[in-house]
């Protein structure tokens, strides 16, 4: 008796365990992937692959057993190779060498697993041109996966490794290469033999030293070198012809590298020398905020390309007259030093602050009253933290005919904007009693508005007409969905929408904002995340943490903007 027992308890077991992997991996979708060629068992569970993902293409399935009268559409000796394979946001702790039997995928998604080694018969995968392995605890990768002759994308980051094989470099068809957010100490110079890389992210590892090799990465466009522990840039870097963006942020460079365009904030800068600037001839941005320059060179004309210099947070007490012979010099930030006042010889160059495009437009250290030289040279209106209830008519009799472009009304009791500025590319209301801002649609060349901390829940539907529009603040206001008339200004980069109740956001025409680059929907009342906000491509940075949704999980978001896009377009039905 007390066998039948056991017996009926390991039949009861075994059926319950049946049923659980049925589940995980339902038959019809088994069959639906033999006709399409695509599986996706993407946030199911899953703590190993089921052996019948694996011999999909092998094994007839099941129903082949019973019925032999198959129609057209249901033969399965006519089924399509398995060449897309999702299987991120599980909790996979190893991959079989088994993967061999699917020797036609063209991608493969391991992300946000936990996988602490990879089978070396994912060299067999010829066909292979995407592996996802990021978010896993791998710390080290099989020589065979370097055999991968058309693999054109490889995302490795937040993983364990600590050093890279030095066949890395028979990637030659590697265009993307993700290897952020490691522990990787050194690189192999083969890394320069991957000369179709277009991205390359080598942020948050501790590298001390570059390779020189690097400089061979000619078609490479942007390279990602942010919080390492890199003293100096090899000089060479600057043979990387096709080099658009160079992100050396928070590093420990005390001078300024030889290269294009740069955004070196947060390291040890304290000084520009004149035959780096003469290096620096074709740049058109350069950040070094964060750093501790004090002075500006007079050789700062050498920069004459320069559109956008940010020397935030610095020590810089005065400014040289050359500043003002920048001819395309549009944005010079300045706030955070310990400026003492500009120039009297600066000031007394009258409007060669403008260019054929229109004034410089600056932001500099708040001031404690309204600056007239500011008016008339740097065109910008000040009248902030004062607690007002209105502007006074003298600012304006003030700016009468100067052509400001910025104007700095935050931090007080405003409850309208009354401001008669026609020429402003620039305003900010923050920190005021606003809750409606119609008046501002009046200012067709405005390019940046700040908004935020008022009493909005709803923008005006002719702020449509502000073609030129790039960002807008509106976190802290009363906000109850995304507001409708900003998916119709397509030359938005940057929407900051954190901190109200907006509870739903259409991504289909979000999509249509083919310039968004920054969307903050931080602390909403979101209760889902639609998978299509996957495809908007063009963001590089999603923040939506402190929303009551369940998907993606927190520790998806916090791993940042690719980790959700993937994970959404992971969930896209396919």
């Amino acid at each position: 008796m007390s066998r039948l027992k056991r017996a009926a308890q390991m039949d009861s077991l075994a059926g319950f365990r049946a049923e659980k992997k049925e589940q995980a991996v339902p038959s019809g979708l088994l069959k639906a992937a033999r006709k399409s060629g695509q599986l996706n068992l993407s946030d199911r569970g899953l703590t190993e692959v089921p052996q019948e993902v694996y011999r999909l293409n092998v094994d007839p399935p099941e129903d082949a057993k019973l019925n032999v009268s198959f129609g057209a559409s249901d033969r399965w000796w006519e089924q399509t190779d398995l060449t897309k394979l999702l299987l991120s946001s599980n909790q996979l702790t190893h991959l079989s060498d088994d993967i061999r039997l699917l020797p036609a995928l063209i991608t493969l998604d391991l992300h946000d697993n936990k996988l602490s080694s990879l089978p070396s018969a994912l060299g067999e995968l010829q066909e292979l041109q995407q592996l996802r392995l990021s978010n896993n605890q791998l710390r080290s990768l099989p020589v065979e996966l370097c055999s991968l002759k058309k693999l054109s994308s490889l995302t490795l980051q937040q993983n364990l490794q600590e050093s890279l094989p030095e066949e890395l470099g028979q990637l030659q068809n590697l265009t993307q290469l993700d290897l952020s957010n490691n522990h990787l100490k050194i690189l192999p110079s083969s890394l320069g033999c991957l000369t179709c890389l277009q991205k390359l992210n080598l942020s948050n590892n501790q590298l001390s030293s570059l390779p020189d090799s690097l400089a061979r990465l000619c078609n490479v466009k942007l390279l990602d070198c942010s919080k390492n522990q890199l003293t100096d840039v090899p000089a060479s870097l600057s043979e990387m012809s096709a080099l658009e963006q160079l992100y050396l942020r928070h590093n420990k460079l005390r001078l300024l590298p030889k290269l294009l365009e740069l955004y070196v904030g947060n390291n040890h800068i304290e000084q520009l020398q004149a035959e780096q600037l003469a290096c620096l001839t074709a740049i058109s941005l350069l950040e070094l905020r964060d750093n501790k320059i004090k002075i500006l060179p007079e050789k700062i004309t050498l920069l004459s390309t320069l559109t956008r210099l940010d020397v935030t947070n610095n020590d810089i007490t005065t400014l040289p007259a050359s500043v003002s012979l920048l001819p395309n010099l549009k944005v010079l930030l300045l706030e955070g030093n310990p400026l003492r006042g500009i120039r009297r010889d600066l000031l007394t160059v009258g409007d060669t602050l403008r260019t054929d495009e229109g004034p410089t437009a600056m932001t500099l250290p708040s001031q404690a009253r309204v600056n007239v030289h500011s008016i008339k040279t740097l065109k910008l209106l000040e009248y902030s933290e004062k607690q007002a209830a209105h502007v006074p008519d003298e600012l304006f009799d003030a700016a009468a005919g100067q052509s400001v472009t910025t104007v700095n009304f935050s931090k007080n009791q405003l409850t309208y904007c009354n401001v008669f500025l026609s020429s402003l590319s620039d305003i900010n209301l923050a920190f005021n009693r606003l809750s409606c801002c119609s008046d501002i649609c009046k200012f067709l060349q405005l390019v940046h508005i700040d908004l935020r901390n008022n009493q909005l829940s709803d923008l005006p539907s002719d702020m449509k007409n502000l073609t030129k529009l790039s960002s807008i603040i509106l976190s802290y206001n009363r906000f109850k969905s995304f507001p409708e008339v900003l998916y119709h200004v397509v030359s938005l980069e940057t929407v900051l929408l954190g901190n109200n109740q907006v509870g739903k956001v259409d991504p289909q025409r979000l999509m249509k904002l083919v310039r968004l680059s920054t969307l903050d929907l931080s602390n909403n009342d979101l209760l889902s995340i639609a998978p299509e906000l996957g495809l908007c491509t063009s963001l590089r940075s999603l923040s939506l943490e402190g929303n009551p949704f369940r998907a993606p999980r927190a520790a998806i978001v916090a791993r940042g903007t690719d980790a959700v896009l993937d994970y959404l377009r992971s969930r896209i039905p396919t």
